[in-house]
C-alpha cells in the first residue's frame, strides 16, 4: 500500500511538473547560464515541496472554494508572464548581448531570487495542477498512504529540479554560439506568451 502510493505520488508529480513551462524555462537558462543555480533549484523544490504538502492537507478545497482569488492569481500570473516574455523576445532579437560563459551579464542574486520566486508562486497552473488537482488525488489515499503520495510527489519535484540545474551545463557548448541563445530567448517568449493567453482566455 505504502509503496503504490508512494509511486502514484511519483508519476502524477512527475508529470505535472515537467508539463509547468514558465519556471522550467527559467531555471534552464539560469542553469546554462551556471547564474545561482542551487539557489534556483532550491527555490522550486522548496515551493513545490509546500505546494503538495498543502495540497495533500486540503489547500486545494480552500481555493476552488475562493474562485475570486484565482481570477486576481491570473489576472497577476499573466501580467507577469507577458512582460517576462517581452523581455525574452528583446534579448533574442540582440543577438549580439546574448554570450555564454564568462563574457555573460551575471543577474543580481536578489533579482534572480524574485524572479524564480514569481515563476514558482505566480503561475496559477501550479495550484490548479499541484496543489487542487495533486491534493485532491493525494486526499483520497487511505490511512498514510496521503503521506506516501506526497513524498513520492516531492521526491519527483527533488529529482526533475536537481537533474535540469544540473545537467543542464552539459548543453554549455551549444550555448557558447550567440544563435542558441537567440533561439531558447526566442523560445521562452513564445512559451511565456502562451501561458499567459492560456490564463486570459
Amino acid at each position: 500500500m505504502a509503496a503504490t502510493a508512494f509511486l502514484k505520488g511519483v508519476g502524477l508529480g512527475g508529470s505535472l511538473i515537467v508539463a509547468i513551462g514558465s519556471q522550467n524555462a527559467y531555471l534552464l537558462r539560469q542553469a546554462i547560464k551556471r547564474e545561482f543555480v542551487l539557489t534556483c533549484v532550491a527555490i522550486c523544490v522548496v515551493c513545490d515541496m509546500v505546494l503538495i504538502a498543502a495540497g495533500v492537507a486540503g489547500m486545494g478545497q480552500l481555493i476552488t472554494g475562493a474562485p475570486a482569488l484565482l481570477w486576481w492569481l491570473k489576472i497577476g500570473g499573466a501580467a507577469f508572464l507577458l512582460a517576462y516574455g517581452w523581455r525574452a523576445a528583446r534579448s533574442a532579437l540582440r543577438p549580439a548581448a546574448l554570450v555564454a560563459g564568462d563574457g555573460a551579464t551575471v543577474s543580481s542574486h536578489g533579482a534572480v531570487v524574485a524572479a524564480m520566486l514569481a515563476f514558482s508562486l505566480l503561475n496559477p497552473h501550479v495550484y490548479l495542477d499541484t496543489v487542487i488537482l495533486l491534493g485532491s488525488i493525494g486526499g483520497q489515499q487511505a490511512g498514510n498512504g496521503r503521506l506516501y503520495f506526497a513524498a513520492g510527489a516531492m521526491a519527483a519535484s527533488l529529482a526533475w529540479f536537481s537533474g535540469l540545474g544540473w545537467g543542464a551545463r552539459y548543453l554549455a557548448p551549444v550555448f557558447a554560439l550567440p544563435r542558441a541563445w537567440q533561439v531558447l530567448d526566442g523560445v521562452i517568449a513564445v512559451v511565456m506568451w502562451s501561458i499567459a493567453a492560456s490564463l486570459l482566455l
